[in-house]
């Protein structure tokens, strides 16, 4: 199966257990792996046939930015939800990176990663 990757979406938002993390806000990064059928528009050169990846980001931005959840496990649930919604996509994955996580005396980042599918199992290649 096909796919496009979008790499390094970064948007400032709300979603975190602490309260200031709710408050204050902090960056977060999301990579997408958008698994489509590309050989249509492989063939036609039309993007129409395709997806529109700018709308991905759109949502991305959109959800990280407005939401206000304690977890990012929720936070990126609700993304992968959303990018399922879009014409075409068949699987995504998911992965939202907290670069900054306000844990003392850690200089690392905070990454998960989900994978959501509309597709019955068994039918990805």
């Amino acid at each position: 199966m096909d796919f496009i990757q979008l790499t390094g979406i970064r948007s400032y938002g709300y979603t975190g257990y602490l309260q200031e993390e709710q408050v204050l806000g902090q960056w977060f990064e999301v990579d997408l792996t958008l698994w489509l059928d590309l050989s249509h528009p492989g063939q036609s050169d039309n993007i129409e046939d395709t997806l529109d990846y700018r709308r991905a980001i759109e949502i991305v931005k959109h959800l990280v930015k407005t939401s206000k959840f304690a977890l990012v496990e929720k936070l990126a649930s609700t993304i992968a939800e959303a990018i399922l919604k879009l014409d075409k996509v068949q699987q995504v994955q998911v992965r939202l990176s907290k670069p900054a996580a306000p844990i003392p005396d850690f200089e690392g980042k905070i990454t998960l990663e989900i994978t959501r599918s509309n597709l019955q199992s068994g039918e990805l290649h």
